[in-house]
């Protein structure tokens, strides 16, 4: 069936409308659910995700937005480094498929062929990171408004932690990049707190974050970030980057 005719798509823009793939605020990162696995990075399948780059075989993912909810950040991202793939990866099945259909609307209507170097996948990070990235292959992560688990005996479903920073230094390249924003202030001052204390990660000074283009897009690129703007909210970031490997 033609987007047109779709009930679940605008007629004016020829995208996905929002309110048909709404689902719950935040998932259960610990609980079971069910969808493909790759076994190992190289069973990644990037014809599926990238199929006008699957002739460039020594292309590789290079930015992950960990729970990238209704894809904000990735279009934007997607025309500022066009060069770069990227793949969001989200638990909640509704809004992964609301992305999904969302990039494929956008590489439809481009007329310049943007939007082919980002997909999406659902998937749960806190578990299956080393499945879908190798040592080093990453250049940016971003972290971008996560539940924030308010119960202290539920931090240990937070995205951001000690022990999982190790997974994230692991397929990080030195001089990667890590960016976290929060409209809580607890959990602001708890991601910062873990990255400082993490012996692969160096806060990023002023005059870096000032030039670095992805910064501002952190609020602006994402629905979370628009409804903190719109209502007054404060936001706290955290970005470090990786320290480069010492051979």
């Amino acid at each position: 069936m033609d987007t047109e005719t779709k009930p679940t798509f605008s007629k004016s823009t020829g995208l996905p409308r929002k309110k048909f793939y709404r689902a719950r605020a935040h998932s259960n990162p610990l609980s079971d659910s069910h969808f493909p696995i790759p076994i190992s990075p190289s069973h990644v399948d990037l014809s599926l995700h990238f199929p006008k780059a699957n002739n460039e075989a020594s292309k590789k993912i290079e930015f992950a937005d960990i729970g990238c909810g209704f894809g904000g950040l990735l279009i934007s991202l997607a025309t500022l480094f066009p060069d770069r793939l990227m793949i969001g990866m989200e638990l909640r099945d509704k809004v992964t498929e609301y992305v999904k259909e969302r990039i494929l609307a956008l590489r439809k209507t481009s007329s310049e062929g943007e939007y082919e170097n980002i997909s999406v996948v659902r998937t749960n990070s806190m578990k299956y990171i080393p499945n879908y990235f190798e040592k080093g292959q990453l250049s940016k992560m971003f972290f971008l408004f996560p539940d924030p688990h308010f119960k202290e005996k539920n931090h240990r479903r937070r995205v951001i932690s000690v022990d999982l920073l190790d997974e994230y230094a692991y397929v990080l390249r030195g001089g990667g990049i890590v960016y976290t924003i929060t409209d809580v202030e607890e959990l602001g001052e708890w991601m910062k707190s873990c990255l400082e204390k993490h012996p692969m990660f160096e806060s990023l000074t002023q005059e870096e974050l000032d030039s670095d283009p992805v910064v501002e897009l952190l609020c602006s690129a994402t629905e979370e970030g628009q409804k903190v703007a719109r209502n007054g909210g404060q936001t706290f970031r955290a970005i470090f980057r990786r320290i480069a490997y010492v051979s």
